[in-house]
Order: structure tokens, then sequence, then C-alpha cells
């Protein structure tokens, strides 16, 4: 094993902190009252259950469900998530320089009426790689080495190495330098009351309890069906549930077992959706535990039986999940996975030199084999996909418990109930997540093989290249494991008023992000 000491900031453990549940979102920061506002709703207003917020902030925090209706980047996603222009009319690569040039939208103005320019994408790019910003997301854009403007509506980013997943990462919100230039990028009062040139307009963020967003009349793409939206802040998975029933609620995401509850009733539609999010154990290797024993996190793979999470859990809404693109074009399913199989389990942690106590938990040198898995309050899923790791890495003689918390001590905690996985193209939520010292590596995992592979993968745009170079990150993964993957987890979001325009086939992303891609064209019937 090839680990590498990451030095963690008490900043950034504390960004990872959020990303448990939702980055940008806050799982313990919103109050116990906070489901139980009262939202008046209309004939044209729509009422989404969502978490909360502490900020809202592309440039930094990429998660949050509610960016795509404040703001635009250059490229977005279509219904099949390939990348399409958006605040970019059109693009070149020239390939001999590795320079990218977007030519952009003449007509978009900001929510205070500013005009949108080349130097607002230039501010937000370099606030983005700027080290101070302290972005998760700094790594999707290394490769830039000079950002250049032709007038207010051309810009360029030359690379000092080719990058084909580039135009993925100018889908990122943009961010209005008039307003930010000088500000802080993580505290600003900007971020919570944003400027976007999205289709939605902030208009009021009552804290713990909502935030409500009206129609951008003057938006580049068409002004938005539904005259307003808001994010009613309802954080417990039972109350969004009852509050769909009652009709508080028009449109939310369920749990599984909440969810079978609307089938097949009337007033109510599910939308069972696919997503890339998976989940699984995220090891501290800066913790001596995994320093010292790396090797058991093999016989941890073979421990786990991922059918039965999903099947109980899940209730059978997801796929078991041995690696980080399964749901991905460049997977190789024949790459040979670590399945469930308790008796090899056993027999990779005998050959460690560990034996069985007296008490059936295996010792080593007067050490008993035990370490604790934390989750973030407030996601009983992951609590429950935790709980059955647990009963079965007891049933074969390691001593593992799960704990549940409002806060975690990032720095001493020995693993954590992961959640990471994007839609998009495959360098998304793999470079930045495993590659040595990127922006999301939050365990400390370092691979020589694997920054090898996915270095290469992103420098080439022949796809049986690429297919190649995943093929190796897959394998080099499981030679040396970073997490055990545990499943891919759908999503169950319920409507209870008739909505048009929902887009049930598209994969959602992490959290199941991305049902509001097309929120514009949405309408109520």
């Amino acid at each position: 094993m090839k680990k590498a000491i990451l030095k963690m900031t008490v900043l950034a453990f504390a960004i990872v902190l959020t990303m448990g549940l939702c980055i940008g979102l806050s799982a313990c920061g919103g109050s116990e009252e906070g489901g139980s506002a009262e939202v008046t709703n209309d004939e044209n207003t729509l009422v989404y259950g969502s978490g909360d917020y502490t900020r809202i902030n592309p440039a930094i925090d990429e998660h949050g469900e509610i960016n795509l209706l404040l703001f635009d980047g250059l490229m977005g996603h279509d219904e099949n998530n390939q990348v399409v222009p958006a605040l970019a009319e059109s693009y070149e690569l020239d390939e001999a320089t590795n320079t990218y040039t977007f030519k952009l939208r003449e007509d978009v103005k900001w929510h205070d009426g500013e005009p949108f320019t080349a130097e607002d994408v230039k501010f937000t790019i370099e606030a983005i790689m700027d080290p101070e910003n302290e972005s998760e997301i700094f790594s999707n854009y290394e490769d830039v080495e000079e950002i250049t403007t032709d007038g207010d509506y051309q810009i360029s980013f030359k690379l000092k190495d080719p990058n084909y997943a580039f135009l993925e990462y100018m889908t990122i919100g943009i961010l209005p330098k008039h307003l930010l230039e000088g500000k802080s990028m993580q505290e600003d009062e900007y971020f919570r009351a944003p400027v976007g040139t999205g289709p939605y307009k902030f208009d009021s963020w009552d804290e713990g309890q909502s935030i409500t967003m009206t129609a951008n009349e003057d938006y580049w793409g068409g002004a938005p069906s539904i005259g307003t939206v808001i994010f009613k802040i309802v954080e417990d998975d039972n109350a969004k549930a009852l509050q769909i029933e009652s009709g508080e609620l028009d449109l939310a995401k369920l749990t599984p077992k909440d969810a079978k509850n609307f089938e097949g009733k009337e007033g109510f539609t599910v939308y069972n959706m696919k997503t890339a999010d998976y989940r699984g154990i995220m090891y501290n290797f800066n913790n001596p535990l995994w320093q010292e024993n790396a090797e058991l996190i093999h016989a941890i793979n073979c421990a786990v039986d991922r059918d039965a999470m999903v099947k109980s859990v899940l209730l059978g809404q997801g796929i078991p999940a041995y690696g980080p693109i399964e749901r991905n074009e460049f997977n190789d399913e024949s790459v040979k996975q670590e399945s469930y199989d308790p008796d090899k389990a056993k027999a990779i942690i005998e050959e460690e030199g560990w034996t069985l106590n007296d008490d059936g938990i295996y010792e080593k040198d007067g050490k008993t084999l035990s370490f604790t898995i934390n989750c973030m309050e407030g996601d009983q899923v992951r609590a429950d996909l935790a709980a059955i790791a647990c009963q079965n890495l007891q049933d074969i003689g390691v001593d593992a418990s799960y704990e549940v918390k409002s806060e975690i001590d990032w720095e001493n905690q020995e693993a954590f109930l992961i959640g990471w996985g994007s839609p998009f193209d495959a360098d998304d939520h793999t470079y930045k997540v495993f590659g040595t010292d990127k922006g999301s590596n939050y365990s400390a995992y370092s691979d020589e093989e694997v920054d090898e592979a996915l270095t290469a993968a992103r420098q080439t745009g022949d796809k049986a290249e690429r297919q190649k170079y995943y093929s190796e990150f897959q394998k080099a993964l499981v030679e040396d494991p970073a997490y055990t993957f545990f499943c891919y987890v759908d999503v169950d979001y319920v409507a209870g008023v008739p909505i048009k325009g929902i887009t049930p086939d598209t994969i959602l992303g992490h959290h199941g992000v991305g049902i509001f891609w097309n929120v514009k064209d949405w309408t109520l019937e």
C-alpha cells in the first residue's frame, strides 16, 4: 500500500463535514423547528422540501441543488448529461496550444441588471484557483496556465496539459465580479443573498425556514413558467413525507420506504430516478489504524453484503457498488472485484497475523481489531447502511461499530460513511477524489498507479484510449483500495401536484442533485 499523509486543515475538514450530507448544505446548522414554517402556496408557486443552507456559493460548494436555479455556467447539461452551450454561444479548441476559446452571449444580464461579461468568467475561475479560497473543486482547473479576454464577450483558457474534461468544468456557475471583487469568497454576505444569471432570482431567506426565488423575466433562455420556487427547509425525512401528504410541500426527495407509500396513490406522482451517487466507507489514512493495517481493507471489502444493503435499505432501488464509475460509460465490468465472501475476509485477516480471542474478536499484539464508522446525523439511509456493514464485520470477528454525530472529529476519526459520484465526465469525482493531494481527497489516499491512470485519461480525447486508462484506474483501485464501496443509491422524488417537464430518465448526481436542470421549462398543471 502506498499512502501519503495529507496535511488537512481544520477548515478543510469543515468543508468535508458539509460534503457528508450536501456540500454547502448544513446538516447540523438547521434549527429543529426548521421544517415547521408555514409557506403560503398559490397556483404558480412550487414548494420544494430542501435541506438547510449555510451559504449559496457554486465556486466553493458544488453540490447545492439551488445552484441550478440561480446560476449558469459557460456550458450546461442536457437531459442526457451531455455538455451543451449556455452562457457561451460556442467554443473552439486549439489542440496545438491546449487553448479553449469561448464566444459569450451578448444578451445576458445579472439579476441586478448589470451586463454579464468575460471579466466575470475570469474572476470566477481565478477565485476557484486561488488556494486562499480553499475551493473543493480547485483541482478541476489546475491545468489552467493563462486566462485572457478579448473584449467583453470572448475569453480563452490556455492549459499547460491537455484536459478533455475541461468543458465539463465550464458548467460551474459564474459569479459577478462587480459584487465580489476584493470580498471574502467564504464569508461575504453576498452568499446569503446571491445575484446570478440563472432562470430564478433570489428573493428572500428566512433562516432555518425557507429560501424564496422568483422567475427571472429577463432570462436569456426565456422566462420560466413557474413564477415562484420556495426551498422550504425540512431536514427530517419523516417530516418531508408527512408534508407531501398534507400538501405543505409540492415536491420532495423521500427515502425508499416513505416513497413506497405514495406509489399508485391518487394525486401523487413518484419519480424513481437513477443516480451515479454511491455510498461506502472512507478510511482516514492519517489514522495509525490504516497506516499500519491498510491490507485489512481487502478483508472488509469481502465482508460487506452489498446485496443485503440494496434489498433491505434501498428496497431494491440501487445496485451494489464496487467502484466509483460503474454508472459511467468508461466502467470496465471485466475488472475483478472483491465481493461478498466472509471466509475469504477471515483468511485475509489471519494472514496478517490476527487471531480470535475468547470473545470471538480478532486480536494482535494485545490490541483488538476494532474501529468506528462515523455518520452525520440527518441521513437515515447512511446510518442503516453502516448498521449492516458493522453487523457483517462483527459476524467475522471485527469489533466494528457506527456512531451518528452532529459534529465529526475529522482529524482523529477512523472512518466515515461517505457519499460521492457524478453522472458526467469520468474525470469528475475521480481525479479530484482519488488523486494525491487533490481538492476532494479527504481520506489522504495516494497511489502512484491511480495518479498515472487518471492523469493519462484526462489528457486524451480518444475514447478507446480513455477506456484503457480508466480500466487501469479501476484495477489499481482494487489492488490498493481507497474505500469500501457499498451501493449506488437511486432516489425517489414525490410530487403532490402535477408537474410537467421533469425528465425521469436523467441520471442524477451526488445527493440526487440534478432534477432541476431544466426547471425553467417546468409547468404546474
